[in-house]
């Protein structure tokens, strides 16, 4: 097996105050979290509530043309249909956060403080609760959570800061092979490295047998992942289950810092100063395309919910061709356009009423016509 470098792909900006601590007051990691799991919050799970969250960002808000993603229209035409399940492999996440616990699917008993997904990192105490220590890992499955508020999120932790990349990138291939075993339905995938792997490549392609979405970050090295020598996986797998994604700004411009490919890269998709949650009930700022693909995450389990029959290829294709075309992203972007879910849950509502399952004739959209980010490595 080789190695490989690993990032997750993002710079936070977080408010500092400690929930439910008085002035001057220091509370342990345990007090905290014992108070936001007891504490009773509004649960914020209708449309309404998500879109004017303080834990949501402008990347859903009804700002279309200043570069989100379109939002308020899909949240109303969506009827959901079947419970989606998105494996967050990341950093962990906070159990208790008020915005996410709801949220959290186990494969077996019920969520709780002491069972909310499996750690699979590198000397990890107890495999049932992969606890978010880097933040990073809450702040994407919020971003999902915000796009589609059904979601369930299956948390896999497997990065340890202390363990080499060796470890790391073993514990990153136990977490894919439990999710694809498992049988989620979509898989968010925030990391990646410049070295392809073969038993990577080799549970990659199972999951595309049994129909798994696959959302690959397109990595923060300011290249063009469409040359051999810079290539980034997994976003550079030419599997048709992966979308690869990389992140642009409100001015509609792809990030400095962003990988792109004009071959390789999907859409695009917000990933600039990005609010969503972070542990201990708070919020704060990433930037980076880490922020990007959880957007599309969150439109790939929308459309999953709301029209089952879809496989993952089709999926693809409805995010790909339904994306808003920039002028700015050609040469960049494989559709040269940003992800637009209103116009994807058309798409999926024509293509299963009207089309039979076939996307051949369609045309598209008629809406047609930073700093460098702060990453982990993983050698």
């Amino acid at each position: 097996m080789k190695l490989k470098s690993f990032l997750l792909l993002s710079t936070l900006i977080a408010s500092s105050f400690a929930f439910g601590a008085e002035k001057g007051q220091k509370l342990s990691f345990d007090q905290l979290r014992q108070r936001v799991f007891k504490k009773e919050y509004q649960k914020e799970t209708s449309n309404t509530d998500v879109l004017r969250s303080r834990f949501s960002s402008w990347g859903i808000k009804n700002n279309f043309a200043q570069g989100s993603i379109n939002l308020p229209g899909a949240l109303k035409k969506l009827t959901t249909q079947k419970e989606v399940v998105v494996a967050v492999i990341d950093t962990g996440i906070d159990p208790t956060h008020p915005f996410l616990k709801d949220n959290i699917y186990v494969p077996k008993g019920d969520a709780s403080i002491t069972n909310f997904g499996l750690d699979f990192s590198k000397g990890a105490s107890n495999v049932n609760t992969p606890y978010d220590k880097n933040r990073h890992g809450t702040h994407v499955s919020g971003i999902i959570k915000s796009v589609f508020p059904n979601v369930k999120i299956l948390s896999l932790k497997y990065y340890n800061r202390h363990a080499s990349g060796k470890d790391n990138l073993n514990s990153t291939i136990k977490a894919l092979r439990y999710a694809v075993d498992l049988g989620v339905d979509i898989i968010n995938y925030s990391g990646g490295g410049p070295e392809p792997d073969l038993e990577e490549l080799e549970i990659l392609k199972k999951a595309e047998r049994k129909g798994i979405i696959v959302v690959a970050a397109a990595g923060n090295e300011q290249e063009n992942i469409d040359n051999k020598k810079t290539a980034y996986f997994p976003a550079s797998y030419k599997l048709s289950n992966i979308i690869t994604v990389t992140a642009h700004d409100q001015s509609m411009k792809i990030l400095n810092s962003s990988n792109w490919g004009a071959q390789t890269v999907d859409v695009s998709a917000p990933g600039y100063k990005i609010n969503s949650a972070i542990p201990t009930s708070r919020n704060g700022l990433l930037t980076g395309t880490s922020q990007a693909t959880a957007f599309v995450s969150g439109v790939a389990a929308m459309l999953k919910a709301g029209y089952p029959g879809l496989s993952a290829k089709q999926i693809k294709k409805i995010i790909s061709i339904t994306a808003k075309k920039e002028i700015t992203f050609n040469g960049k972007v494989k559709s040269s356009g940003r992800v637009d879910a209103t116009a994807a849950v058309e798409l999926a509502e024509k293509l299963n009423t009207k089309t039979n399952g076939k996307l051949a004739n369609y045309k598209g959209s008629k809406r047609e016509v930073a700093n460098t980010p702060k990453v982990i490595i993983r050698k």
